[in-house]
């Protein structure tokens, strides 16, 4: 089984996969999840195994698991050698179930892609994190508890003794993958198996995640099989690289190599549509991305107008927490605080932050999806807070919105065509055939073949459902378009299609967009202005050359320094990122928060004045500020003022 290298005293692969071949058997006949791979994995090594939905990439992880066989499939063929420390190479492929429920969670160990699933949601996480422990290990349940307390301190959980008699769904999606992190880790496994760990992550979360896990490998020398689609996270990783394409691996090879001369076509394609922060340096607009087969497209950039179509102002959104016998309101979440933002028409705003700073309802709140407590929304002259429920429904015929999860927000019962034309039906705005010939033309400009206007939702993959649900809110041709991390979910290519396709119909069309994300290569990629929110309120607002190029608070440049980057020569070093954790948004009944008040530190770039969540202004602001004065034409605004008194 050794080759002749290995024999000679190179280092031996803790895992070899070795012309793997896996089988789903359906209706129709076997379908091939991986057809033939096989790569080595060494000791304190990553490999970042990469491709698109349906590569096989997951196949080949839950193989090593020997769980590939629960979802339905077989591993038909090839080897799966494991190298365990005091006992022979075991072939996995054709090892006993009882072996391996000792080897599983023990010596390899698995970080799912979806942490909620991957826990229990009746047990507790102390019993969740212990039972490992106390089943591998013979631990008694004193030392398991202190073995999980110790596990949630090494992964930055807050308060880690309540979060051990709390159940997930208390917990927020980032503590609930750290808790599946520690989970994974607990009885230190020698290959620890990550399968897309961060996708559902915020950049600041999987910042600390990713160096968290690279600062674990290190101590412990554990092997990682990191499975992605995110080519910055596999530049910040990985020593290695394996490519896959359609069930087969089509290249591999050291981290830097592959990302500076790549040699198969798909590879190429990959990192082509990778969008990279800092791109965009230098341009005025935002422009569609050079993907490969565009080459010779002329690519314009996308100016809008200087005509103001929504305007927000002082917008507030409480939500209240009920407690007591009597269900009374006993203190409010304070989600958006006094937000004040214009978005120009056909161009972009991006809101940019981490899960819970506000951004998604405030989305929802421009919309009235809910209701917010104060302030004012106009939308082309009409006051959005004023309409009557009649009136509203009308309002909503030039404002739709674009969810993040397009299969819960598509009807699984329905056929495509008549999920589009629905909207049309339900404002009669056409009648006859003539629907059938705009839901035609709606999925030929979302680039989706006519003959899928009959099929379901199940039968299409993520990013096809997503032009779909882009298609639907074209149908009414809205004015605003709300996009709430529409392309968070999606793989790198199939992200860069939907971008661009929302980029060619703001330049055709005229749309605006409000563009909720986390992501900040994406928001630098589409934006003519970016706010960036913390804890409710916009911390910074102004032109997305002058906040990315320029940032001047504190939380936005730590926001910044997180973002990983696709170049293996800029990885991030965990000294780097000082996020502070964020403090709760819940007051009491009775608390009156100040209003918003900014510094306009440049012509139309806003920073927030005073410590907010425990991010100050900072030095570099006030060098700017003096900079400023000393010139000829400084800023009026600097004394500080709200954006709309």
């Amino acid at each position: 089984m050794l080759d002749h290298e290995q024999q000679s005293g190179a280092v031996h692969p803790i895992a070899q996969i070795k012309g793997l071949r896996v089988e789903f058997q359906t209706k129709d006949g076997p379908v091939i999840g991986v057809e033939d791979v096989s790569f080595d994995i060494n000791p304190g090594e990553t490999v970042c195994v990469v491709g698109e939905s349906g590569s096989g990439k997951s196949v080949s992880s839950l193989s090593l698991m020997r769980l590939v066989e629960f979802g339905g499939g077989e591993i038909t063929g090839g080897q799966l050698w494991f190298d365990r420390p005091d006992a022979d190479d075991v072939d996995l492929a054709s090892t006993d179930p009882e072996k391996m429920r000792s080897i599983r969670g023990n010596e390899i160990g698995m970080i799912f892609q979806e942490p909620m699933t991957a826990l229990n949601p009746v047990f507790t996480v102390g019993r969740q994190l212990t039972e490992g422990l106390r089943l591998h290990k013979d631990m008694t349940r004193a030392e398991a508890e202190a073995r999980a307390l110790e596990l949630l301190r090494e992964v930055r959980i807050p308060e880690p003794e309540r979060r051990l008699v709390q159940y997930p769904h208390e917990l927020s999606g980032g503590m609930r993958q750290r808790v599946v992190i520690a989970m994974a880790l607990a009885c230190k496994p020698r290959l620890l198996i990550a399968d897309e760990p961060t996708t559902a992550l915020d950049v600041t979360i999987q910042a600390e995640i990713l160096a968290l896990m690279d600062r674990l490998k290190r101590e412990t020398g554990t092997a990682v099989m990191f499975i992605t689609h995110d080519m910055a996270v596999v530049a910040q990783m990985a020593d290695r690289v394996v490519v896959m394409f359609r069930g087969n691996k089509v290249e591999e090879g050291p981290v830097a190599e592959i990302f500076e001369n790549p040699q198969h076509p798909y590879t190429k394609a990959l990192l082509a549509a990778v969008p990279k922060l800092g791109e965009m340096t230098g341009k005025a607009f935002p422009e569609p991305m050079k993907l490969l087969g565009t080459e010779g497209h002329e690519i314009k950039p996308i100016t809008g107008t200087d005509e103001v179509l929504l305007s927000v102002k002082n917008l507030t959104t409480r939500f209240p927490v009920k407690g007591g016998f009597f269900r009374r309101t006993v203190a409010n979440v304070h989600a958006v605080e006094d937000v004040s933002f214009t978005i120009n028409k056909g161009q972009t705003l991006s809101l940019v932050g981490e899960s819970g700073c506000g951004k998604s309802t405030a989305g929802r709140s421009i919309l009235r999806l809910v209701d917010p407590m104060s302030g004012e929304v106009n939308l082309d002259g009409t006051d959005v807070m004023a309409l009557d429920h009649n009136a509203l429904r009308e309002a909503r015929l030039d404002m739709q919105m674009i969810f993040q999860d397009p299969f819960a927000s598509l009807n699984p019962q329905m056929q495509l065509s008549d999920q589009v034309a629905e909207p049309m039906h339900n404002y009669g705005t056409l009648k006859g055939s003539a629907v059938q010939d705009r839901v035609g033309m709606l999925f030929d400009r979302v680039e989706l073949p006519r003959s899928f206007m009959r099929r379901f939702p199940h039968e299409l993959s993520g990013g096809q459902r997503q032009r779909v649900a882009i298609a639907r809110a074209l149908a009414l041709n809205p004015k605003l378009i709300i996009a709430d991390e529409a392309v968070s979910a999606l793989d790198v290519s199939v992200q860069a299609q939907v971008l661009n396709l929302m980029l060619e119909l703001q330049a055709e069309m005229g749309l605006s967009f409000l563009f909720i994300s986390h992501d900040m290569a994406v928001v630098e990629r589409v934006s003519h202005q970016v706010g960036v929110m913390y804890l409710g309120r916009i911390v910074e607002l102004g032109p997305r050359a002058r906040v990315f190029e320029n940032p001047q608070h504190a939380y936005t440049q730590a926001l910044m320094k997180a973002v990983p980057i696709a170049d293996p020569r800029k990885r991030k070093d965990e000294r780097d990122l000082n996020f502070k954790p964020i403090p709760s948004p819940i007051h009491p009944v009775g608390y009156a928060p100040g209003p918003s008040v900014y510094d306009e530190v440049e012509p139309g770039h806003f920073v927030l004045q005073g410590d907010w969540g425990g991010y100050k202004r900072d030095d570099a602001l006030v060098r700017t500020e003096n900079r400023l004065r000393e010139g000829q034409d400084a800023p009026e605004g600097l004394s500080g003022r709200r954006l709309y008194d």
